[in-house]
């Protein structure tokens, strides 16, 4: 396990409160609160999550026990029924802003997290304008009608071209596809108009996912339920990443909402080990007690994920010196196969692990089961 705080030096705890300011952030403001409202100022804070996807509906879990009103938005209702958890959740498409500013007269929140698609790389890559368009008509909307809200982009590794390992805050932007030009339009055009959001790039994400869910899955649930079925995955050697956990992803989130201090407007959340997908379904196979020869190396251009950066990589400069996040400890690939491994064998799982919703991206797998990321 690796602690945000861990290792942090003198400079790099310097930067983590002086904005983010280095190459490939041009025309992105520093850290600041101006009109925003400090959370939970009176009563309960209130918290609107745009996409009721697998990190939407996770989010939405860690907040609701501490008395948060939690409203989730998507086109399509999530299953389990946020209800059931005691979120809520209304229908909206988040690209007309006639239906957002009519959602916000209703909710009045606080916080709003933008987690919305399409989220579908392949897709994107080959309906480029379509893709950005989406993309960047919700940022412009919650940019001009929560101007009083704090605003948490969950955006992508994808905004760098892969020729780096380590992708910090401070590293040139250089999208490598049309889902990262699109993600990176709409950090600009959030972060140009609202001086408190935050744009967190976050790395691949992992979590449980039942095969029965009825939407496309991420990368870990693939491999563990064809794993479990004995069926081959192919995965590439060649194509690096940082996963991050989804109850990591949700932890630094919400610390990230609930914190009065002002944030640098870019941050990265990538999980302590840089691993092959390869190598990571092999650790996953070894979690759940299934042969490693089921895992076949093949090289990335051979898969979906030819048009992804080879280095989908993010370390942060800044997060592990923020007050709000330096005592958050991320979880490596072992440990986050140890703690997933029982919902999908059935011998127990943590409820935290395991939001089955339907998602808002459209990602296919090259093999027999679909995948998202």
């Amino acid at each position: 396990m690796n602690g945000l705080a861990g290792g942090a030096s003198d400079d790099r705890l310097a930067r983590g409160t002086a904005g983010i300011t280095g190459p490939g952030t041009a025309g992105i403001p520093g850290p600041g609160t101006a009109g925003v409202r400090a959370p939970g100022a009176a009563g309960a804070a209130r918290t609107l999550v745009v996409g009721s996807g697998l990190i939407g509906s996770a989010l939405a879990r860690r907040l609701v026990p501490s008395g948060e009103a939690v409203t989730l938005a998507s086109r399509r209702r999530p299953v389990p029924a946020p209800e059931s958890y005691g979120a809520r959740w209304e229908a909206l498409d988040a690209t007309d802003r006639r239906s957002c500013e009519r959602l916000l007269a209703r909710v009045r929140p606080d916080r709003v997290v933008l987690v919305h698609g399409p989220s579908d790389a392949t897709w994107c890559e080959e309906h480029p304008e379509q893709a950005r368009a989406a993309h960047v008509a919700v940022a412009e909307n919650f940019a001009a009608l929560a101007r009083d809200a704090r605003i948490v982009l969950i955006s992508t590794d994808n905004v760098f071209d892969g020729t780096s390992a380590h992708n910090t805050e401070s590293t040139p932007v250089s999208p490598a596809n049309a889902y990262g030009r699109a993600k990176l339009a709409t950090e600009q055009a959030l972060l140009s108009a609202s001086p408190g959001a935050v744009a967190l790039r976050v790395s691949l994400v992992y979590g449980h996912e039942g095969a029965d869910a009825g939407k496309w899955l991420n990368f870990f649930a693939v491999c563990a339920h064809r794993l479990l079925r004995g069926e081959r995955v192919e995965a590439p050697d060649d194509h690096w990443t940082t996963p991050v956990v989804l109850p990591d992803v949700a932890e630094v989130t919400a610390a990230l909402l609930r914190t009065a201090d002002p944030l640098p407007a870019v941050l990265h959340l990538g999980g302590p080990d840089r691993v092959t997908r390869a190598q990571w379904a092999t650790v996953i196979a070894g979690a759940l007690g299934a042969p490693a020869g089921l895992v076949v190396p093949v090289p990335r251009a051979r898969t979906r994920y030819a048009s992804r950066p080879a280095n989908a990589c993010l370390t942060s400069e800044v997060l592990p010196a923020l007050p709000a996040t330096e005592k958050i400890t991320l979880r490596g690939v072992a440990e986050g196969a140890r703690l997933l491994a029982p919902a999908f064998t059935g011998s127990g799982a943590d409820g935290d692990t395991q939001p089955k919703d339907t998602g808002t991206g459209t990602d296919a797998d090259a093999g027999t089961a679909p995948v998202r990321s």
